[in-house]
């Protein structure tokens, strides 16, 4: 969709309206975050991505692998591939 506006002066700078179907459709309101993608033609507006939370395991790797032996990681149960299954 394309619509066309005009960008007015606003104090010392420069200010692009967003009213109607442009606010609508990407659901933007007062108050939205967005990111504003600037080339040297155009201005890409979009809702900001919110940063994921970084998750605080209670653990870590080297913690969850220690005293780990091949017997108690079950590995006598992997399967063992003959050589038909694995040939091209």
């Amino acid at each position: 969709m394309r619509i066309e506006t005009e960008i007015k002066k606003w104090g010392n700078s420069l200010a692009l309206r967003i009213t109607g179907v442009m606010a609508d459709l990407p659901r933007f309101s007062a108050g939205t975050k967005v990111e504003v993608e600037v080339t040297k033609d155009s201005l890409v507006i979009k809702r900001a991505v919110k940063a994921r939370r970084k998750l605080k395991l209670p653990y870590n790797e080297k913690e969850l692998i220690a005293g780990l032996t091949p017997k108690k990681a079950h590995a006598d149960l992997l399967p063992v591939l003959i050589k038909r299954e694995i040939e091209l």
